[in-house]
């Protein structure tokens, strides 16, 4: 039997995708530090372009530390109307070159490339041509990273920006992510990447020089990915859009955070790529849960279902906020969020259950 083809994995990810797409919509914020958000005293920051990052501004960040760090900061309301639907511009483009493509957000996706439907030669070759695209038809510039699996592609899509592309082949994988910080691992976040570094383990290849055994130990049922990762060893598929019973989205915060607004920013984040999921597949929920992990690792989620269906952003929203109020003031820092909508019916089932068939 012939060897299966080595894969041919895309990672797409779009640069400072909310605060570019302000800058292309008023010239007269080109070239400035631009923060998306609010620039009220308990506003934070939720995305920062390239210019305002220059000076440490970041998402997540208290609006006054972020005009503290750069009082030319220009502060933009976020219009998340305006970047779904570029969003949906980028799949549209995303399509035209395969049908395995897997979003992790409004501006980030993974593409496997294995059999190309345009039969370009190379993923390099097809990875120049989407970006090039991208920029021709949105006026945004996008990264991407290219390699046999999606743990390296991720890595390598950090690599060359903004606006740049890097390849991880197979005979350069596993030496490359020993050479790096395991503070840029995927799965490793802040608070991990303080426990391995007072473990001695501060590269891949620190990581990559302890057993198993001691990793079973000391990180318990996520040790066979780190195990996997020091060695450039991912086998996951690039999953495409399919049925499924639940959508979710979560992210791991570069500190650990103590005040109500920050989290709740972060909340909104993962509740926005949520809904541009269900909105894409036309999937709606009857459950909102929304998942908390401490600093600790202690972990908590809070649900809540409605009569009918989650069919609208704002109800999205309004019940996410909700239920994370519901453990606010928070007694310790909360390193993670997640946001997931779950018990999908089609529109007309839920309806039918309701008193004069009214949603």
């Amino acid at each position: 039997m012939d060897a299966a083809p080595v894969r041919k994995i895309i990672h797409v990810d779009m640069d400072a995708f909310y605060a570019s797409v302000e800058q292309r919509d008023d010239p007269a914020l080109k070239g400035r530090p631009v923060a998306v958000g609010y620039a009220a005293a308990r506003g934070v920051v939720a995305a920062a372009s390239y210019e305002a990052r220059k000076f440490g501004v970041r998402s997540a960040l208290p609006s006054v530390t972020a005009l503290r760090r750069c009082p030319e900061l220009v502060f933009v309301r976020p219009r998340f109307d305006v970047y779904r639907a570029v969003s949906k511009q980028i799949h549209a483009i995303f399509a035209e070159y395969t049908p395995l493509i897997q979003p992790l957000s409004l501006d980030e996706a993974y593409l496997d490339v294995t059999e190309n439907l345009r039969g370009l030669p190379t993923a390099w070759a097809t990875a120049k041509e989407i970006r090039a695209r991208i920029l021709e038809e949105t006026g945004l510039t996008a990264s991407a990273g290219i390699s046999y699996n999606k743990f390296l592609a991720k890595l390598a899509s950090d690599q060359r920006k903004p606006n740049g592309q890097f390849a991880v082949t197979p005979d350069m994988g596993a030496a490359w992510v020993e050479t790096l910080p395991v503070s840029r691992f995927h799965g490793v976040g802040p608070v991990t990447a303080r426990k391995m570094l007072a473990l001695g383990i501060e590269t891949g290849a620190d990581l990559r020089g302890r057993s198993i055994d001691f990793l079973r130990e000391h990180f318990g049922s996520a040790a066979s990915w780190y195990h996997a990762i020091s060695r450039g060893e991912d086998d996951r598929p690039v999953r495409p859009d399919q049925v499924r019973k639940s959508s979710g989205s979560e992210t791991t915060f570069d500190r650990d955070l103590l005040e109500d607004v920050e989290i709740e920013v972060g909340v909104l984040r993962m509740a926005d790529d949520v809904w541009a999921w269900c909105e894409k597949a036309q999937a709606f929920g009857r459950t909102v849960t929304v998942k908390i992990k401490y600093g600790d690792f202690q972990q908590i989620t809070r649900s809540r279902s409605v009569s009918g269906l989650v069919d609208t952003y704002a109800l999205l929203r309004e019940t996410s906020l909700l239920l994370i109020r519901s453990v606010l003031p928070t007694p310790k820092g909360i390193r993670l969020v997640g946001v997931t909508v779950s018990n999908f019916e089609a529109r007309d089932e839920a309806a039918a259950e309701l008193p004069f068939g009214q949603a």
